[in-house]
């Protein structure tokens, strides 16, 4: 017997604004800010106001898929303020998910590992090494206890995200995206991206594919007490490959947030996966003047209606 499927709709703000010491002569950006639409997300609004108005602006889609917006600015600004503003409809994705029944973690390693004349697995690319995330042994002998060959590869993770959930302390600017992921895993603290990359460095240690997901987070309010604008944040979660995973829109692939040690459902927002947090940076770019800035982000997340699916 099938079961009702949660859905929700959510609409979500974005606003990044640098304002600068000195005018910022010229500027080249690059933003990652449009929800991705798939089987299991989709997109129904979107728009992206830039201030001042850009010389150039061009949207395309990188090489994982997801969608980047260019622009460039020629002319002489203190200020720049980009502000994202969405409506997306999220399936929960993994909801019925039997764990024990995915494949080995032996056996997806088996299919990872490299072999002359053998098929080539388009995962493999999230399986190694990658700017934020090196291999380390002490990573590797952390998860193993988790990721043994035996154990169902989807249940070794979901037990590998509890532990870093227990083991470590979710803590406000103790970290910053300098912070190496072996840093992080000998103070037992960090944030949400820390806690991200460190996941990958376990699974990927084990020779395991996995990937970074950036989006949003919908965190409630105590009852009676109405949202706070701009007390939600940008997040980050994992995402491991589990081949047969039987969930029809998820792709193969198990998404895991170890910072609030759940499997994401409806109120998590997909904007971009890469290898780290280096492919699916918000807002980047190259400007010439400026001096020092101040940076002020601000993202708020709301539920518009949720209801299930029969």
């Amino acid at each position: 017997m099938d079961h009702p499927t949660p859905t929700a709709r959510l609409s979500v703000e974005h606003e990044t604004t640098y304002r600068y010491a000195h005018p910022v002569e010229m500027a080249q950006h690059i933003a990652c800010l449009r929800p991705l639409s798939d089987a299991g997300q989709s997109l129904e609004m979107f728009e992206m106001d830039v201030e001042p108005e850009p010389a150039q602006h061009s949207t395309r889609s990188d090489g994982f898929g997801n969608s980047r917006a260019y622009f460039a600015l020629n002319a002489a600004h203190s200020e720049l303020c980009v502000v994202a503003r969405s409506v997306v409809s999220v399936v929960d994705r993994y909801h019925g998910l039997k764990a024990d029944q995915s494949q080995t973690c032996g056996e997806v390693r088996e299919l990872l590992r490299y072999r002359a004349d053998g098929t080539f697995q388009a995962a493999s690319e999230f399986a190694f090494t990658s700017p934020f995330v090196p291999l380390h042994e002490e990573l590797r002998e952390y998860a193993m206890q988790s990721l043994r060959d035996d154990w169902p590869l989807a249940e070794g993770a979901i037990e590998l995200m509890q532990r870093i959930h227990a083991d470590f302390t979710y803590a406000p600017a103790s970290t910053d995206i300098s912070t190496p992921i072996l840093d992080v895993f000998e103070r037992r603290k960090g944030v949400c991206q820390d806690f991200a990359h460190l996941m990958l460095g376990c699974l990927r240690a084990c020779g395991l594919a996995a990937r970074y997901v950036s989006g949003y987070l919908l965190t409630r309010p105590p009852a009676g007490q109405p949202a706070m604008v701009g007390a939600d944040a940008s997040h980050a979660w994992i995402s491991v490959w589990c081949p047969g995973l039987g969930q029809a829109l998820a792709d193969d692939w198990l998404d895991l947030d170890p910072t609030n040690d759940c499997i994401p459902g409806t109120q998590h927002v997909r904007v971009a996966h890469g290898r780290d947090f280096g492919d699916v940076t918000p807002l980047r770019g190259v400007i010439r003047g400026g001096g020092r800035h101040t940076l002020l982000v601000r993202v708020t997340t709301r539920l518009l209606s949720d209801h299930v699916v029969e």
